[in-house]
């Protein structure tokens, strides 16, 4: 048995915790990472890149395909092979190595194996040749250890070996047909995928598409999948087979049944914290962690552990649990010297805008862009809204963008302060102007002061005029 001593001890080598070792390694103290799969996580490795990957060429040629004289330039299907096989160039054919230098020069050491909590500021690992190393914090033990896909249990369906994203993203050899269980981010990303690749794809959702969001963004996405040929339904399935034929055969609670060569199941996500130990300091082993907004796991004494990412179910998005990494990294570091030191809202040491402030894209067919709150979750926390919609293919920008385009923004306006509350973009290549929109919304920019942010002419960015004019001046 090793034992070794740090003074912030970080589970989980995915982008979250590299960012917590990070920070906190540039503040001065001693980090160790502990990872039982790849130095990345699964972002770099089966979600954000591999799935962005895959959508990738298929937007690159409906973008080529949406304005005349490009148009006539691109006339074959897209080359199946070389899709998955750039795919594998990104994720670097599930190899990690290429990570490994930034860690060294980093400063921070890395222990691979299976980590679990053993009491207060202590770590058990067990190695792949099953050596245990002992790690001690000095200071901090942070939980980063993500999210699984939730499996629901609906009968026969484990018996089939669903698909989770991890295996979508994955991909090898494309099915003929696949059925994708749920309504999320998951499932239209998915499913504009697997429908560019050549596969039959049926969705199952029960709410429809995208129901937390604005409405016009699920049924445009909708739209586009089913005028690609895919099939998207309402209904619960319950139950699961596979038929003679070797098919999975799906039943609905409406009597329909669905048939598919793969199903993939897309219905939320479940913490990564099944025998994480958290039962040796007083918590309940597989359950999310609650933590306060300088990411302190509450109900531990002492305050020394602490969870950032998907495993604090917050925010599940990269972008914030990175945000969160960069929060806890800093904090904890501060602590280290300063163990009464506060985390005021909008300092470096709380992560203040993983409530009403979340920006996120999904890489749809269109694309949806939506930052902070919707026209119905505004309402709902008690705000006097008004809300502006604005038809984006009425842009000139847009027009010049793409033939016939067609898109939608919504801005969500608190009438008691004149700032924005909530902004939604749905139209190809919408991804690029969610920044602007985070910064007025996070920002708290007065609408009037916005005013004077000219918008440059001729780009999709003149919406932002539409939408201010639309405020000020109605239809």
């Amino acid at each position: 048995m090793t034992e070794l001593q740090y003074d912030l001890i970080v589970l989980g080598a995915g982008p979250v915790g590299e960012n917590v070792a990070d920070y906190a390694t540039k503040a001065g103290l001693k980090c160790v990472i502990v990872e039982n799969e790849l130095v990345g996580g699964d972002c770099s490795f089966w979600a954000c890149i591999p799935s962005k990957a895959l959508l990738r060429p298929p937007s690159a040629r409906d973008a080529a395909q949406r304005v005349g004289g490009a148009r006539e330039a691109v006339t074959g299907p897209l080359d199946v092979s070389a899709v998955l096989a750039r795919r594998d160039y990104f994720v670097s054919d599930w190899d990690d190595s290429s990570s490994l230098p930034w860690l060294e020069g980093a400063g921070i050491d890395l222990v691979r194996g299976r980590g679990r909590l053993a009491g207060v500021r202590r770590v058990e690992v067990t190695t792949g040749n099953g050596e245990v190393v002992v790690l001690e914090a000095r200071h901090a033990v942070a939980v980063c250890t993500g999210s699984d896909a939730l499996i629901p249990n609906i009968p026969g369906l484990a018996d089939v070996d669903p698909w989770t994203s991890r295996d979508a993203t994955s991909v090898k050899d494309v099915p003929a047909s696949l059925a994708i269980i749920g309504g999320g981010v998951v499932a239209a990303e998915m499913a504009t995928a697997f429908v560019a690749l050549g596969s039959e794809v049926t969705v199952i959702a029960r709410s429809g598409l995208l129901s937390g969001l604005e409405e016009f963004a699920g049924d445009a996405v909708t739209k586009r999948l089913r005028s690609d040929g895919a099939t998207v339904m309402h209904g619960s399935p319950v139950n699961v087979s596979r038929s003679g034929t070797g098919d999975v055969v799906i039943e609905l609670d409406s009597g329909e049944t669905v048939p598919a060569s793969q199903v993939l199941v897309a219905t939320g996500r479940t913490p990564r914290t099944k025998d994480l130990g958290l039962d040796s300091v007083g918590l309940t082993d597989g359950d999310w962690l609650s933590v306060d907004d300088s990411l302190r796991v509450q109900g531990v004494e002492g305050g020394w552990l602490y969870a950032a990412g998907d495993v604090n179910h917050r925010v599940l998005l990269t972008h914030q649990g990175k945000y969160q990494g960069r929060a806890a990294g800093t904090v904890i570091a501060a602590r280290a010297t300063a163990p009464e030191t506060e985390a005021e809202p909008w300092g470096d040491l709380a992560a203040s805008a993983d409530s009403e402030r979340v920006p996120s894209v999904i890489f749809s067919e269109p694309q949806v862009a939506t930052v902070g709150l919707t026209a119905a979750a505004a309402t709902q926390a008690g705000y006097r809204t008004r809300v502006v919609d604005y038809d984006l293919g009425a842009v000139s920008g847009a027009g010049l963008h793409a033939d016939d385009y067609e898109g939608h923004a919504r801005m969500v306006v608190d009438e008691d302060r004149g700032v924005a509350l909530g902004v939604t973009f749905v139209g190809a290549d919408v991804a690029e102007l969610l920044h602007a929109a985070t910064i007025a919304v996070v920002g708290e920019v007065p609408l009037s002061r916005l005013w004077h942010a000219v918008p440059a002419f001729p780009t999709m960015s003149e919406i932002w005029l539409r939408l201010l004019e639309t405020y000020r001046f109605g239809e």
